[in-house]
């Protein structure tokens, strides 16, 4: 195709709308203490703050990603930018709980109809060669929001009031805005009837699933509530996926699981998103609990890892071309086994070397696998279905990393219990509670415990990142596959009758 001149600027605007997103979810962490003081906020309330965007996000994904497809991904991801400012400002000025939930709603609808679009406008801009080294950056600039979320929430909580980590998605989302107005062709895939049932289907399903996620490692199985949430998810799901083989116009294409490619990509980003979402919740505790660390000095903890991704994403995009999408894929996968490896060894009285040293094996080791493993899932999705394909990516990510929380934080956490089953009660649930008795020698037990339950969590972690491996050794296509379906793909695309029955090019 012929090559957009305004491309590299649409990839600014494309990584400022991410940017936003992932800016906004990591520095509301640092914020939970301001904001329960200011608005007396319950435990329960603060848990509806974090849970109501998280449940909105996931449940609107692949809905959103075919609503782009239809109607424009351009104008979906302005109308997503539109809503997430809007509702930023109306967190911002909360004054009650339930006005800051109503604004973290919104902005979940607001996410979700912005990220599907973001990856899918890259896909339909960047052709095959430089399709790489677009990922990596917008790769990159994701990974720079999730470390510099903390730091700079800390340093804005620090002079100003707890709503300035709302209002600062304001102006980034602006500028995106004016932007892709300015700067970015609308693009879609060619007409095709809508399909409810599926939407509805996909909605019940993933906010039942992720709510169960969210639960099970609270409640239990045996609660009555996280019971039928469980069998809402599996009902829905299982309904969705006969639905769409069976419908006539599909809102998600399942055939695509029938291409190895496409499905070894899929299941290697559950298991690798799967490990990150449990180093987040581990790591972050480890370091404020048992290391002393403040938010944001946890934040910049993670700066080496945000370091090697930028440089290693760089790296892996340009040997892309010549290794192929699977080398690459497995290489970044085991060296970030080798950071996990690395993290489970740590001990309460290690310094920053070795934490410093397993962060940059988990940056490099993401900054060459992510890019490849995206562009081999993405590469497999016929470009009219670019942005339900980049919502199954985001769903698959969304999805691992929830599916990581709650099993390697219910390892940690079970771990821990049975180590501190000679400590009072009260410091048996969590550190967090050890650590508030204000007992020297329960402090000094429970971060022992803490660090054991740590690297057994990390251990498993490094295991599920070995899987990951060897199911995209053995799903995913070599270069030399790669090099013939692209040939296939260039010589119907110079067909007159396949051009125009696949036409999904920009139309503004």
């Amino acid at each position: 195709m012929e090559r957009n001149p305004r491309r590299w600027l649409i990839l600014v605007v494309l990584c400022l709308s991410t940017l936003v997103l992932v800016i906004d979810n990591m520095v509301l962490t640092v914020a939970i203490p301001s904001i329960t003081a200011d608005l007396g906020a319950t435990a329960q309330d603060i848990q509806w703050i974090i849970d109501s965007y998280i449940l909105v996000f996931a449940g609107l994904l692949l809905t959103a990603g075919s609503l782009s497809d239809k109607f424009g991904r351009r104008k979906t991801m302005i109308v997503g930018l539109v809503l997430f400012g809007a509702a930023s400002v109306l967190a911002t000025y909360a004054t009650s709980p339930d006005q800051l939930i109503l604004g973290r709603t919104l902005m979940g609808i607001g996410g979700a109809l912005i990220m599907p679009s973001t990856l899918s406008i890259l896909i339909t801009v960047f052709d095959e060669d430089e399709r790489p080294k677009a990922i990596a950056a917008w790769s990159a600039v994701a990974m720079v929001g999730l470390v510099g979320g903390p730091v700079l929430g800390g340093a804005l909580i620090a002079h100003f009031s707890w709503g300035v980590v709302f209002l600062i998605n304001v102006p980034i989302a602006i500028l995106a805005i004016v932007a892709a107005l300015v700067l970015m062709p609308e693009s879609k895939g060619p007409w095709r009837k809508a399909d409810p049932v599926g939407m509805v289907l996909s909605m019940a399903g993933m906010t039942a699933l992720v709510w169960t996620i969210i639960e099970l490692p609270k409640a239990g199985l045996d609660h009555t509530g996280t019971q039928l949430s469980l069998a809402v998810a599996v009902a829905s799901l299982a309904g969705f996926a006969i639905w769409e083989t069976r419908c006539d116009a599909p809102m998600v294409p399942l055939s695509l699981f029938r291409n190895k490619t496409f499905t070894g990509a899929s299941f290697s980003l559950v298991l690798l998103t799967f490990a990150n979402g449990g180093l987040l919740l581990i790591l972050t505790q480890y370091l404020q609990f048992v290391m002393g660390y403040t938010p944001t000095e946890t934040g910049f903890a993670f700066a080496p890892m945000a370091v090697a991704v930028i440089v290693f994403n760089s790296i892996g995009a340009a040997l892309l071309p010549r290794t192929g999408n699977r080398f690459m894929a497995v290489a970044g996968l085991l060296v970030i086994a080798a950071g996990f490896a690395a993290l489970a060894t740590l001990s309460e009285g290690d310094g920053w070397g070795l934490l410093a040293t397993a962060m940059l094996l988990m940056g490099a080791g993401g900054g060459l696998a992510m890019p490849a493993v995206i562009s081999a899932l993405m590469g497999a999705v016929p470009t009219e279905h670019a942005g339900v394909g980049s919502a199954l990516n985001d769903t698959i990510q969304q999805a691992g990393a929830a599916l990581g929380v709650a099993i390697l934080g219910a390892v940690l956490s079970g771990t821990y219990t049975d180590r501190m089953d000679s400590a009072p009660e009260g410091a048996r649930s969590s550190i967090a509670d050890a650590l508030a008795l204000g007992d020297g020698s329960v402090a000094e037990a429970a971060r022992s415990a803490f660090t054991s339950a740590m690297s057994t969590s990390f251990w498993a972690g490094a295991a599920g990142v070995v899987v990951a491996a060897v199911l995209a050794s053995v799903l995913m296509s070599g270069r030399e596959q790669e090099r013939a379906a692209a040939a296939e793909a260039a010589a119907e695309a110079a067909s007159p009758a396949e051009g125009t029955a696949r036409e999904a090019a920009p139309v503004g």
